[in-house]
């Protein structure tokens, strides 16, 4: 079991667990690893402090840093596997409110890096494996190399441009990283483009904006007579969507769209598409009745990108937004996607709300609970065999799924079903089970 890295590299209360001297240690580990490494990080008050602390234990260790500056993760994604850097490192909690701040791993290929290295990683934090500082003209330096930006977008621009002329757009920045990459972009747009929440100060990352608050957002698509809105997470790796009625077009009728797009064009393997378990009912359903196939992994984009590489799989993501294309490059990527999808809704004569719908939804109900006993709960015998008992009720008309989160003291209870006071009944029902036994209050 990992001790600092979770599902999306580390993660956890900046200068509590994610301190600079840990952030020190981690760019030891990278510094004496490689030789050539680049840095971004998102708008959060801590990335700074944790980009030089970084950048100083990098360095320190021999290897030379370059840093973007503040970035999206497919921006720094992107820069790894294009621009011969060894390793990337982005300093984001992605969706997290301004005062968590994370560190996530990319190797030169553009993936996380894997469980292996981590593990080095650990060991070397905890004082199990000893590294020698770099001496003399083998001390590293230190470059600024926020032209990597513009490359990015540049790349965006000619792989995925598409004319949007008479169209009426929102994008919501989160006050995160999209604000230094759809910034840019943004002059490329012939659409009518309104850009919301793109004046970060440190602490209004993700503040009552962006993907995982889309409530204003939906009010004002709606409102203001738009065709869409495409709404990103902290670091733009994510995207959710509103349609021109103010409906949410989340990461799973997405996927629904970009796999009928490239089951078309002759481009989806298998007919395949790679999915997590929080991906909704509804979505197999339409997936079936389209002639595409699914396969479920657990939640994380690593678990879905590994998934795709292995089998060769052209298509996945997650329920939150986080859709991968495989020809685009194994990261997911908000701006990317929200491009795909304005091109399809363009070259098919559809409105978001037309595609979207093909998919209906079952409602879903997800409560997480704090607890110290999560691992506890997953290999419990009376907690599994309440929960199975459950979901033979349920049938084929609902699912249920509880598990610990990755990143924090978290279980996680969800439930579908045919009525919210259905999904309302079963995830009451489990919490009993769980505050009977102790493990929550």
């Amino acid at each position: 079991m990992m001790r600092y890295f979770g599902t999306d590299g580390i993660r956890g209360v900046a200068n509590d667990l994610l301190t600079p001297e840990l952030a020190y240690k981690v760019g030891a580990y990278l510094g004496h690893r490689y030789d050539k490494i680049v840095i971004g990080k998102d708008t959060r008050i801590s990335s700074s402090m944790l980009e030089s602390a970084l950048a100083s234990g990098i360095s320190a260790y021999g290897a030379k840093v370059y840093q973007i500056g503040y970035t999206s993760t497919p921006a720094l994604a992107f820069t790894t596997k294009s621009e011969a850097f060894d390793v990337g490192v982005m300093i984001s909690a992605s969706h997290n409110p301004y005062y968590d701040n994370g560190i996530k791993i990319f190797a030169k290929n553009g993936l996380k890096i894997d469980s292996t290295i981590e593990s080095e990683i650990e060991d070397y934090i905890d004082g199990k494996i000893d590294l020698a500082r770099a001496a003399g003209d083998r001390i590293g330096e230190i470059y600024t190399y926020d032209i990597a930006c513009e490359h990015y977008v540049r790349w965006l621009y000619d792989n995925f441009y598409h004319d949007t002329s008479g169209m009426k757009i929102a994008f919501d920045l989160a006050n995160g990283g999209a604000v230094y990459t759809f910034g840019l972009y943004k002059k490329y747009l012939k659409a009518d483009v309104v850009v919301l929440n793109d004046q970060p100060d440190g602490i209004n990352i993700n503040v009552d904006c962006g993907s995982t608050h889309l409530s204003k957002f939906r009010s004002y698509v709606k409102e203001h007579d738009l065709d869409m809105g495409f709404a990103f997470d902290g670091d733009a790796d994510r995207v959710l969507a509103v349609d021109e009625d103010g409906n949410v077009v989340d990461g799973d009728k997405l996927m629904y769209i970009l796999a009928g797009h490239l089951k078309k064009e002759g481009h989806l393997h298998d007919d395949m598409v790679v999915t997590t378990v929080m991906s909704n009912l509804g979505l197999y359903k339409a997936f079936k009745r389209a002639g595409i196939q699914s396969i479920k992994t657990s939640v994380g984009d690593k678990n879905v990108a590994d998934m795709m590489i292995n089998k060769g799989y052209d298509l996945g993501g997650e329920q939150s937004g986080h859709i991968i294309v495989r020809e685009d490059g194994m990261f997911g990527d908000g701006l990317k996607t929200a491009l795909r999808i304005i091109a399809i809704l363009k070259e098919e004569g559809k409105s978001l709300k037309e595609a979207a719908d093909e998919v209906k939804i079952y409602p879903q109900l997800l409560v997480n609970k704090k607890t110290a006993y999560k691992e506890a709960i997953m290999s419990d015998h009376d907690v599994l065999a309440h929960i199975e008992r459950l979901e033979n009720e349920l049938g084929d008309e609902g699912r249920i799924l509880v598990r610990p989160s990755g990143t924090e003291p978290l279980i996680r209870v969800m439930v579908e079903a045919d009525s919210e006071k259905n999904c309302q009944r079963y995830v009451d029902d489990i919490l009993k089970c769980l505050e009977d036994k102790g493990y929550i209050e």
